[in-house]
């Protein structure tokens, strides 16, 4: 896949993402306010009604004591519904304007009937007569009302607001007329004067200056009808709105979280796309260096054949023997780089067959050094051992282990621009084996350094042909001392040196 490819698709994804997550925020915040808007006027609906409640049970509570004496302000009564108070002063009246003059316990059912002391001596005249009588005496009852009323209107202009609404009930009017509305969270309410001075609190605790319920108060006026010189306000505070809010949208949490899943989903889509380019240039690197690296001998050995079959070329015992030399030393090159290559085998399978076998780590060190010293010293190089170990018995597999030692002391001899010092030292720590190989090359910088144990990477100076190499040697090493249950570390500075510190159980602490 193109690099362009890539990065298309990547803005692509990251553009639709911004979107989605754009309209999702949109829609949260959508829904909300049409939460919060409902909630709100649920809320002001019930206020209204509730202050409509107040004001006609006081004007029916004036007009029972007016008509017949009867005190509405009796929690009984004042509790009545609206229809059933409509009813009983309607009754009332009709009473009153039948006969004025009669109480409330003497009303009867009129009887009408014809008779000539009224000079009347037709049913038409009659109830042309009654209808008279009717009207005179509703003119009468309505007279006695506008007095009432307007005794009413006066002395309520003069009355303290406490003295016109009763607290305590006010309580339970609002919890009726909040349940008959569908709000059923709890609340806090207060009286207040048009200076916005507390009247009456039914908690004490809520202050109306506080920053967090003052975006939960809804104010209604008491009386709204009717112009006063006591003008006061109910506030009601909702401390629980935002949670209500909040716990209404508990169905756009599915959504919320494939969403979360989807983005997660896409990082990781990304990371693993970043890594399979890297790795698939780190393979393109390896077929290059491989093909270079197969490409000497191959051209080495069918030379020399060429020679074997030409004839003008002497079939002397000394040139036979130098072609089979040739021959025989790049059949070896070849091997080693076709091994090389099979290591690759090791890194598709999650754990490697090890042979373990009780092996002594010093006598080891010391054939290695005896097979390397011969390379080291053709180019002027010196071999430094210190293998101080007391316990160096350990279970290893020797083929694996010794090729990590050979490869480690290689990598040394590789990348070394002058006459190689290499110093290998073994040591106890605890119930470990340490084993450190240190030498004078070139070093390895600090971006390099993080990566050098990765399958295929290889340090910049890898890429020239100077330096040969498929970059498997220390991904190789490093996961051999893994499955011995060991640790590698690596300490390098430019132009001074590399060391290579191996860790690995002794043969007690594997046992344990």
């Amino acid at each position: 896949m193109k690099k362009s490819t890539i990065w298309t698709l990547i803005i692509t994804m990251i553009l639709t993402f911004v979107g989605l997550i754009a309209l999702q925020a949109r829609y949260v915040r959508i829904n909300a306010e049409m939460i919060e808007n409902q909630f709100n006027e649920n809320v002001q609906r019930s206020l209204f009604q509730t202050v409509s409640l107040v004001e006609e049970n006081e004007a029916l509570e004036y007009l029972g004591q007016t008509l017949e004496g009867t005190d509405y302000s009796d929690g009984k009564n004042k509790l009545l519904s609206m229809d059933a108070q409509n009813i009983r002063l309607k009754s009332n009246i009709d009473s009153m304007a039948k006969n004025p003059k009669l109480t409330p316990d003497q009303l009867n059912r009129p009887n009408i009937r014809l008779s000539t002391r009224h000079g009347k001596a037709t049913i038409e005249e009659t109830s042309h007569y009654l209808q008279e009588k009717f009207q005179q005496n509703f003119s009468r009852s309505k007279t006695i009302l506008d007095q009432a009323v307007f005794r009413w209107l006066r002395e309520t202009d003069q009355k303290e607001i406490n003295e016109r609404v009763n607290f305590q009930e006010l309580n339970g009017i609002l919890e009726r007329i909040f349940l008959n509305n569908g709000v059923k969270l709890p609340f806090y309410y207060s009286i207040v004067d048009k200076q916005g001075k507390i009247i009456y609190n039914c908690h004490k605790e809520i202050q109306q200056d506080d920053e967090n319920t003052n975006n939960n108060v809804y104010t209604q006026k008491l009386f709204p009808f009717e112009e006063s010189n006591q003008t006061a306000y109910l506030q009601v505070i909702f401390p629980t709105k935002q949670n209500f809010i909040l716990s209404s949208m508990t169905l756009l949490l599915p959504s919320i979280a494939l969403i979360t899943v989807i983005l997660i989903i896409f990082i990781v889509a990304i990371i693993i796309i970043f890594r399979q380019k890297k790795l698939n240039n780190m393979k393109n690197d390896f077929v290059n260096n491989m093909t270079h690296e197969f490409k000497t001998p191959i051209s080495t050995i069918s030379l020399a054949s060429q020679m074997l079959q030409d004839p003008g070329v002497g079939k002397t015992p000394e040139t036979l023997k130098h072609i089979s030399n040739v021959i025989r030393d790049e059949t070896k090159r070849l091997s080693y780089q076709v091994e090389k290559v099979l290591q690759m085998a090791i890194f598709e399978k999650e754990k490697s067959t090890l042979k373990l076998n009780e092996i002594e780590i010093n006598s080891l060190i010391t054939d290695i050094i005896g097979n390397f010293s011969l390379k080291v010293t053709s180019k002027g190089g010196k071999i430094d051992s210190k293998l101080k170990a007391t316990r160096d018995v350990a279970l290893i597999d020797e083929v694996h282990f010794t090729n990590v030692i050979f490869n480690l002391m290689d990598n040394a001899l590789k990348y070394c621009d002058k006459p190689l010092l290499l110093s290998i030292e073994t040591w106890n720590e605890k119930d470990n084996l340490l084993i450190s190989i240190e030498d004078n090359g070139i070093g390895i910088n600090k971006e390099d350094l993080k990566r050098i144990f990765e399958k295929f990477y290889r340090v910049s100076t890898g890429n020239l042909h100077n330096v040969k190499g498929f970059g498997l040697g220390l991904a190789y090493v490093k996961k051999i001392v893994t499955e011995h249950r060991g640790s590698i570390k690596v300490e390098s500075e430019l132009n001074i040196g590399t060391k290579f510190t191996i860790t690995i159980p002794t043969l007690k602490n594997y046992e344990l």
